[in-house]
């Protein structure tokens, strides 16, 4: 390798700092792309892979740059372990990656190194390898030194008796591997953590092991994804969060007008604005003319706008499909307010049970504002049950599920299926706390419950979940949140599932909220939409009660009653008879 030493470490006491930069370990990767990698397509294929500002700068070198004391080691090894790319398509995500997985085969100083390419599929973690084995074919240098067996998707190089391979797409294929560096591609297509756990406990006994996650931004719905992106965002905002992650995401803003194309990279903004900013090959490898056709496109035919979104400006975005816009909603939460805010507010209830192995929820919809019972609109006061093997199912939510129910947003019940005495007994002290004027349910396995309900004198009401009889409830969803008169005080586990809301539409054009099509779980959302219905229900005002003391009457006989409770007796005969004529 020449100029290339075969040493990661600088033997040295540290310093009083626990990390520190190096630029030589920076250098050196930068080095190996320019003078080893070529690019592999199109007009540049063949000639050196020249690394742009964006990717020497903003990537390169701190992954690489950043070093961390290691006590056992005894000198300075990479801080990171994790490096999350977050990037829109066709910003060079493949070529870079294939690069950086040469390098930890070739020169990364690592003895037996083992590199593996995973994503979905295998058919997909070989999208990079073919670039990988492409650069090799196209590289006089590294054609002489590694092999290629294409049918195993596999590079060797001998010389350290290092290798690089793709694995399948499933957790099971990781057994056994000891890896030193991972290649994590499109991790937005994963459906579970599984693969991911399996790849970072891997590791093994690896000096310094590296994973580098690539992706581009998701439909929401990519529930593993959307939970990595967020804990990374929160990460690069914060990075003692999480100091062995590093983190380079370009995302549009949200409040950014997404056809405004911005200003290229200058002194007053370094990084560009608007498409710029989250396209960075933008002037150099990538055209801004596909940019603007697909947005002409993409606004002449509106089911293609969140894919331009989504996959050219970065967005984590709802799927085309889905019923209720998150700006909206998310702006009517800004509003907080307490449970106690609300002690002694009427208020109109809804159950809803998907399954007692799933969610069940429980709503209060209160007229009036958290503050203010005259103000317009309604505020929202949602809780759910669910039981704890249906948590630890869903292990693509497990760090969200645990924070829910840490912060109390749902309650986890033990068993197997979910313990109606709990849902009970919240229900009870809510219609202690609150005046519970009526129940609305979904009346499909809800018997048990609605009946152990009523036994204790609380008035419920059959809301079967028929587009005719919901359709009226969605429209005033639809508009309370459009008059910003739904206070839901921005409640995650309703977000979440106003997130995945999809309508069914009937052919005269009523709707209704589908947990069909949704696919995720609604039933905040059903439940929202029951207590709206119910709050239409034409109620009678609480009647003025006159309380006659019969026992009075008998004690003191006819002469002991005065004309005006005479009056009042002969008022309440004659409305009983009536009564029961």
């Amino acid at each position: 390798m020449g100029d290339l030493p075969i040493s990661p470490f600088i033997d040295f006491e540290p310093e009083s700092r626990l990390f520190r930069y190096d630029e030589s370990k920076a250098e050196r990767v930068i080095r190996f792309i320019e003078t080893f990698c070529v690019h592999t397509k199109g007009r540049f294929a063949g000639k050196p892979f020249l690394l742009t500002d964006w990717q020497k700068n903003e990537i390169i070198r701190p992954l690489y740059g950043h070093m961390q004391w290691d006590t056992q080691l005894g000198a300075y090894r990479r801080q990171y372990s994790i490096a999350w790319l977050e990037m829109a398509r066709k910003q060079g995500k493949s070529q870079l990656l294939s690069a950086l997985g040469l390098y930890h085969l070739v020169a990364d100083g690592e003895e037996s190194a083992e590199v593996y390419g995973v994503a979905a599929d295998r058919d997909q973690a070989s999208l990079v390898f073919n670039v990988a084995k492409r650069i090799v074919e196209l590289s006089p240098r590294l054609r002489g030194w590694v092999e290629i067996i294409d049918s195993k998707k596999r590079l060797v190089y001998a010389k350290t008796n290092s290798f690089y391979q793709v694995l399948p797409g499933d957790a099971a294929g990781a057994l056994g591997v000891n890896a030193s560096a991972v290649l994590f591609d499109e991790v937005l297509t994963q459906r579970d953590r599984h693969l991911w756990d399996a790849m970072r406990q891997s590791f093994g006994t690896r000096v310094q092991p590296l994973m580098i996650a690539a992706t581009t931004a998701a439909y929401t719905s990519a529930a593993f994804a959307l939970a990595e992106h967020e804990h990374s965002v929160q990460v690069q905002d914060k990075p003692w969060i999480d100091p062995n992650r590093f983190v380079f995401a370009r995302n549009l803003p949200t409040d950014w007008d997404f056809r405004d194309e911005g200003v290229p990279p200058c002194p007053e903004f370094p990084k560009g604005t608007g498409w710029y900013y989250v396209a960075p090959g933008l002037g150099d490898f990538f055209s801004i003319e596909t940019m603007r056709a697909e947005l002409r496109e993409a606004e002449s035919r509106p089911q293609t706008l969140q894919s331009f979104r989504v996959f050219r400006l970065n967005q984590w975005t709802s799927q085309a499909e889905r019923w209720l816009d998150m700006e909206v909603w998310d702006a009517n939460g800004t509003l907080a307010f307490t449970r106690d805010a609300l002690k002694g507010r009427l208020a109109f209830g809804a159950l809803d049970l998907a399954s007692t192995q799933d969610f069940t929820a429980w709503l209060l919809l209160f007229p009036g504002s958290p503050h203010d019972p005259e103000a317009g609109g309604f505020t929202v006061l949602p809780h759910f049950f669910v039981p704890r093997p249906a948590v630890e199912m869903r292990s693509n939510m497990a760090d969200r599920m645990a924070h829910w129910e840490r912060e109390g947003f749902i309650t986890v019940t033990e068993g197997v299926v979910t313990d109606y005495s709990v849902i009970l007994e919240h229900i009870g002290t809510d219609a202690e706390t609150f005046r519970i004027r009526m129940i609305g349910y979904d009346p499909w396995n809800a018997t048990h419950l609605i009946s152990l309900i009523e036994d204790r004198g609380q008035p419920t009401v059959k809301v079967p979940q028929t587009a005719p009889r919901l359709n009226d409830p969605c429209k005033a969803l639809e508009s309370g949140l459009a008059e910003r008169q739904m206070f839901h005080g921005g409640h995650p586990v309703l977000r979440w599932m106003a997130d995945n809301v999809e309508l069914e539409v009937t052919g005269d054009g009523l709707m209704k909220p589908s947990k069909k099509k949704s696919g995720e779980k609604i039933d905040g959302i059903a439940a929202l939409v029951t207590a709206l219905f119910v709050a239409s229900i034409p109620m009678e005002e609480d009647p003025e009660v006159n309380f006659i003391d019969f026992n009075q009457i008998r004690t003191l006989g006819e002469e002991g009653i005065t004309d005006e409770e005479q009056q009042a007796l002969a008022e309440f005969l004659e409305a009983w008879n009536a009564d029961d004529d």
